[in-house]
């Protein structure tokens, strides 16, 4: 039985339309909403796919302008809302209450026991973090994250299944002092959004009385002057040792803090960080880069530790999944490295772009487009510094966020401004003229450029439209030259279509696609490739792998052509295959030819290449019990047989396949016999397989079989039959298949991999690995 819902401003309240839903503030919250058990809907003029997905996966109802459902009861805002928007009309028409987001999220969580998340700088990634890190230890809260996660298949809120919910909480439009937190923490403070604050007195003044409603505990930025100043007028004269039925409410993190913490190396995009003071542990591992990021994560194991979560460790932030418009990679090759960042403030500017430079030997070239009017013209002189620092800026026209024009805060201003302070700068700027700017941008770029599109407005997806179209034209560029090293016979595609070439029937395109007419071809092939650093990946019959749903950065190459597909037998009894030809007319045509060895190998969706690379076994055999020989060709284009005794084969693996491609195998059957025998031992193998195997697209097993074990026996007892997400679920009849119902995602098959991981290993204590292969990338970067 599902638990009531709380009232809302002292009524029962049941139905909520949110407008201004695509927005990072309401969205999430309209999905909390919706997860608590609220019906909700909402509209957006300027919904993004990403959060359309988010929404939808949630049951939240995306309307048209003004269209209110029948039957709601209260109308919530965000703050890019006006007065005369049209839900904001119709809501007055009908006499609905009007409340902003705000208002709303401290609402629902008032009977809850609430972790704010606040500040100035930081807040969103903190709130993600300390979200990852309760995940990692199996820590049900619920959460409300004010953006969205990198992962797509991570929501950005959830109801959670005890009395705790972390929130990021706004401090912009004064709904701040609607909160009464049971633990709070903040990031940094600095004097912002002027419309509101007109001095950074009664910012200050703000956080005080947010720390006088807090409840158990107030975890503030050691290095933060302004917070230290906010605190100590509340827990003066004892900072530090404040005392509450015997809980500390002051609490410090950073160098020198409660929680202390600092940077002792870093590699592989991830930061090392030495932590000290009242930690439990010693050390922690943080997916995530910069001296910024390394404070956004001690402050959320802090929070955490404050929360008691048992089983909080160093690695629970090993594998943060990131967030969106945070230091978002949207490119990176040598001669190109583009990121996208929500810094919008002269100080989140200036630690942004330090961090970028010591990333980078080439230029430092800044995209910024200002948001709000009033912001720019109280910090103009400030940002100009912040953006000084780079070795080129382009300025969009500010993102007015509703303002109109003020007095010294336009572009042009801040222009002028960058001109004053850095006459030797380059500094472009086309009034009115953003698409011209963009397209000063792409002439402007060297070779080497880093290229940091920076700002709080639309800028996000600016910088998206700009990259595609510098990378479409190099993805042509490299489809021309690759088509006119190969003969006729190959073609060489864009943007081909992988879903229908996978067993299981899903993910988005390669951006180059080829299938290869012989041996010449396949080595022009890649060794035009690796000259253009282009990552070459092979596609068998699309067995056994899931392809991501924004597809294949790369070159997909396919030995589907005839000349693969070769089965020769020889006068000594083996049999040469082509690595192209599929186990299912192997077996087929091995029985024809009376030779016994290769019945198991019936029913194995994928060809010989395939089969080979992953050892692919069924029935009690492998099938590296039948190869003599291999011949493969390296990237570098080289030719080369291998004998089985050189190869490293093991369990679903070969080593030397992982680095090459293999062309076909010299295989030895058991013995001879009888078509007609062979034939019945095949359709013996093929009944137990369709008895004991789904029908529906799947990969094949999802995941290895744990020594002793069976994945599908763990997975079944942990009463996961059945579980979906989406249209992906784990099938009835064999629980280690994962089967698409007719319009599954790549993103919902890697949600339901971790929540059956997670189930798994929570009630047997295993943890199971992936057999199956997530095409053009790595699990341990989603899971």
């Amino acid at each position: 039985m599902s638990a009531p819902l709380p009232s809302l401003f002292g009524h029962e309240v049941t139905t909520v339309h949110c407008a201004g839903v695509g927005g990072m503030g309401l969205g999430p919250l309209a999905i909390y909403l919706s997860r608590t058990g609220f019906r909700v809907s909402g509209e957006d003029d300027g919904l993004t796919a990403a959060m359309r997905v988010q929404l939808e996966r949630a049951g939240v109802a995306v309307t048209g302008p003004g269209e209110i459902p029948d039957g709601c009861q209260l109308v919530a805002c965000s703050s890019a809302i006006v007065p005369t928007h049209p839900a904001v009309l119709a809501a007055k028409a009908r006499d609905l209450p009007i409340v902003r987001r705000g208002e709303l999220l401290a609402e629902v969580t008032r009977e809850k026991r609430l972790v704010a998340v606040c500040g100035s700088h930081g807040k969103t990634t903190t709130t993600a973090m300390l979200i990852s890190a309760l995940r990692a230890a199996g820590f049900p809260a619920g959460h409300v994250l004010g953006g969205l996660f990198a992962d797509d298949a991570i929501a950005p809120a959830r109801a959670g299944a005890n009395e705790w919910v972390v929130a990021e909480i706004d401090e912009s439009d004064g709904t701040i002092g609607r909160f009464s937190p049971e633990i709070t923490v903040v990031v940094n403070l600095d004097w912002d959004h002027p419309d509101y604050y007109r001095t950074a007195d009664e910012l200050e003044s703000a956080f005080r009385a947010l720390f006088q409603r807090t409840k158990r505990a107030v975890l503030v930025n050691a290095g933060c002057d302004f917070s230290r100043r906010a605190s100590s007028a509340v827990f003066q004269p004892a900072l530090g040792h404040g005392m509450q039925d015997g809980r500390p409410r002051y609490l410090t993190f950073g160098p020198g803090g409660d929680y202390s913490g600092e940077i002792v190396g870093a590699s592989g995009g991830r930061i090392e960080l030495g932590l000290g003071g009242h930690f439990s542990f010693p050390s922690a591992t943080v997916r995530a880069l910069g001296d910024f990021n390394a404070q956004n994560a001690i402050a959320a194991l802090a929070a955490a530790q404050v929360i008691g979560v048992e089983g909080l460790s160093g690695q629970a932030l090993a594998d943060f999944p990131g967030v969106r418009r945070r230091q978002a990679v949207l490119h990176a090759t040598n001669n190109l490295t583009v990121i996208e960042d929500y810094a919008h403030h002269p100080s989140e500017i200036r630690a942004l772009l330090g961090s970028l430079r010591a990333q980078t030997d080439g230029r430092l070239v800044v995209v910024f487009q200002p948001h709000r009017f009033s912001r720019t013209a109280q910090f103009k002189a400030d940002f100009a510094a912040a953006l000084a620092t780079g070795d080129a800026v382009y300025l969009l026209d500010v993102y007015g966020a509703g303002e109109s024009p003020v007095a010294g805060g336009t572009t042009a201003d801040l222009a002028a401004e960058l001109h004053r302070i850095a006459p030797s700068l380059p500094v472009v700027y086309h009034p009115g003229d953003n698409a011209g700017l963009l397209a000063a941008l792409v002439g402007g770029c060297k070779p080497g450029d880093f290229v940091a599109f920076v700002g709080a407005g639309d800028i996000d997806l600016m910088a998206r439209a700009w990259l595609d179209s510098v990378v479409t034209v190099r993805w042509e560029n490299l489809a021309e030259a690759l088509q006119a090293m190969v003969s006729t016979g190959t073609r060489v595609k864009r943007e081909e279509s992988l879903a229908r070439k996978t067993t299981m029937g899903l993910g988005g395109c390669a951006r180059l696609y080829a299938e290869p007419a012989d041996v010449a071809d396949l080595q022009a092939l890649v060794k035009t490739a690796k000259a253009r650093g282009v990552p070459v990946m092979l596609l068998g019959r699309g067995s056994n792998l899931v392809v991501p749903d924004e597809g294949v950065d790369g070159l997909v190459i396919s030995l589907r052509q005839p000349s693969w597909e070769t089965f020769e037998p020889r006068s000594d009894g083996r049999v040469w295959v082509g690595a192209g030809l599929r186990m299912k007319n192997l077996c087929g045509k091995a029985a024809k030819a009376g030779l016994v060895g290769f019945e198991f190998l019936e029913g194995i969706p994928g060809n010989v290449g395939g089969a080979l690379r992953m050892n692919a076994g069924a029935m009690g055999g492998w099938m590296f019990d039948v190869v003599e020989e291999v011949a493969v060709m390296t990237y570098d284009g080289e030719v080369r047989t291998l004998k089985k005794a050189e190869m490293h084969v093991d369990y679903r693996h070969c080593a030397e396949l992982h680095d090459a491609i293999a062309l076909g195998a010299l295989l030895k059957p058991a013995s001879q016999s009888e078509a007609a025998t062979i034939a019945r031992q095949i359709e013996t193998y093929r009944e137990k397989r369709q008895k004991s195997q789904p029908r529906e697209p799947s990969a094949g097993c999802i995941f290895k079989n744990p020594e002793g074990d069976s994945a599908g026996r763990l997975i079944d007892v942990s009463g996961l039959k059945g579980e979906r997400v989406g249209d992906a679920e784990v099938s009835a009849v064999h629980a280690n298949f994962i089967v698409n119902r007719g319009n599954a995602t790549a993103a919902d098959v890697i949600e339901l991999v971790r929540r059956v991981r997670a189930r798994v290993e929570q009630a047997q204590g295993v943890s199971l690995e992936p057999e199956v292969l997530l095409y053009g990338k790595q699990w341990k970067d989603v899971l």
